[in-house]
């Protein structure tokens, strides 16, 4: 029989790399984050083969992420197509090559979100224009605004998008952001072997909360930024203290408490929960290994498995290729 063939498209790959992302900083609850120099590749083929979709995975997540449309970078693709009222390409190969770790709090379902659209936005384009796209006429801010959307809040989106530090709000309908210049920083991020999803950590934090806890984390979260912002470890160490989620997620991790003693007592400037957890990010200028030794150490004695990265802060965002 024939090989089967599939009608030409006037682009035949994407490839989109995502940074890692720490969202909410301690008192930035769901209004910052910072991305994070560990990334995840996805490449997209449209041309050859036989009709339908197919995912591989290598790296993280390669024994547990779908292989089908369920995946989250296909299935936000096709959404997208479909809600532009765009047929989907006969043939879909995903290949993703991951290096963040699913589940850790520092942004995987974000990146697959980032690239799912930024995909979608390149075959618009090219079924819209009937040519190849170029990078620079994706318009991020319509990403941005769309991956908030999806996402429903923007502090890990917003640096997967743009890189480097980035505080976040609303003005009216209108999702906004900012970036705060930042110095090269480097982080400790230690993640237990233990599955705490955002959804429960969502239904962790109380219906409401009182004016004290909402005025303590207005002051500190400016405080972090401009800590960052300076260098000023001093400050950095006071200002990372938060009063709206950390205390009702924590007691759900083993050993977070303990682990993040131990960072401090290995010379950590300050920690706080990477995003909802469960890891945890420590920010230090000096004794990285030994920070992060300590932390997997404290989760050892509470039977937990658990690894760790020394990052530095990306100062750039979502990385675009089209062929």
């Amino acid at each position: 029989m024939p090989e089967a063939t599939v009608a030409p498209w006037p682009v035949s790959s994407v490839r989109v790399r995502v940074p890692a992302t720490s969202a909410n900083l301690g008192p930035g609850f769901d209004s910052m984050g910072i991305a994070l120099d560990l990334w995840n590749d996805f490449e997209l083929d449209m041309d050859g083969g036989e009709p339908g979709v197919s995912v591989s995975v290598i790296g993280e997540g390669e024994l547990t992420l779908p292989r089908d449309r369920s995946h989250l970078t296909i299935g936000t693709l096709l959404d997208e197509l479909a809600r532009h009222g765009i047929p989907a390409p006969e043939r879909l190969s995903l290949r993703c090559r991951n290096d963040i770790p699913s589940a850790s709090g520092l942004g995987s379902s974000s990146s697959a979100v980032v690239a799912g659209l930024i995909m979608a936005t390149v075959l618009r384009l090219a079924a819209t224009t009937g040519r190849r796209v170029r990078p620079h006429e994706i318009e991020l801010h319509d990403v941005l605004a769309r991956a908030v959307e999806v996402e429903g809040h923007g502090d890990n989106v917003t640096p997967a998008i743009y890189g480097g530090l980035q505080v976040v709000y609303t003005h009216g309908d209108h999702y906004r952001n900012r970036a705060i210049p930042i110095p090269p920083t480097k982080v400790v991020v230690c993640v237990p072997d233990f599955l705490y999803l955002t959804s429960q950590a969502r239904a962790a934090l109380p219906a409401s909360i009182s004016h004290a806890d909402a005025v303590f984390n207005i002051g500190h979260a400016m405080l972090v930024a401009e800590a960052l912002r300076s260098q000023d470890d001093a400050l950095l160490s006071d200002a990372l203290r938060d009063a709206l989620h950390e205390q009702y997620r924590l007691p759900s991790i083993p050993g977070a408490f303990d682990a993040r003693q131990a960072a401090l007592d290995a010379s950590a400037i300050a920690v706080c929960l990477s995003g909802a957890g469960p890891g945890l990010l420590a920010f230090a200028r000096k004794e990285h290994d030994t920070i992060g030794e300590a932390m997997v150490a404290a989760f050892r004695r509470h039977r937990l498995n658990a690894r760790y990265w020394v990052l530095s802060a990306s100062t750039g965002g979502v990385r675009v290729d089209i062929v």
